[in-house]
């Protein structure tokens, strides 16, 4: 049996998502899971998926990204996945484990995915820190401080706190501590 695994990292990659499960259906799994969750979190959708897989079944992914977080994490799932004679497909890689072509192509391309994925981030934080040397690197404004006279208004006409981080969209700490005495810690 193919094994679908779609994800993405946020709810508003619901394209992405789409077109996971159109290209694993045409691929022609016959079991479908997907999730919307960061690559840093747990990931139960993916977890279950792989607990259904049973021994000659083979688990399809579009990318290598929309799996593993890391070589370490990559090799954590392979593992797990042998160990029940389960086989990994990456489609846009043409890798499939279930040869031992396959299996060093994946072990090669993972090594380069971390690589290229620390990199980024290195380049990232380079960036940020000349940015913030520059002055033109502030973050991001604070919402909730800027809303301060806001939310006290709308305190004061009665409404809860959940309500006011509703209405205004954002968390109810933020109001919380939009609400507080000065000087006094929530």
């Amino acid at each position: 049996m193919l094994i679908g695994y779609a994800r993405t990292s946020t709810l508003e990659q619901e394209a992405g998502l789409e077109a996971q499960v159109r290209d694993l259906t045409a691929l022609g799994c016959t079991k479908l899971y997907k999730e919307q969750a960061s690559s840093v979190g747990p990931r139960k959708v993916l977890d279950a998926a792989m607990e259904f897989a049973r021994e000659g079944d083979t688990l399809v992914v579009t990318k290598l990204d929309r799996l593993a977080r890391s070589v370490t994490h990559l090799g954590t799932i392979i593992a797990a996945l042998e160990a029940k004679g389960v086989a990994l497909r990456i489609e846009n890689l043409g890798v499939d484990t279930s040869t031992s072509t396959g299996k060093l192509m994946l072990n090669v391309l993972g090594g380069v995915a971390q690589f290229e994925r620390e990199m980024m981030l290195e380049r990232q934080r380079e960036g940020i820190a000349r940015a913030k040397g520059e002055g033109a690197y502030k973050g991001r404004k604070p919402t909730a401080r800027a809303k301060a006279a806001e939310i006290k208004a709308l305190a004061a006409e009665g409404l809860s706190m959940a309500a006011i981080a509703a209405r205004l969209g954002i968390g109810k700490g933020s109001v919380h501590r939009a609400l507080a005495p000065q000087g006094s810690t929530p």
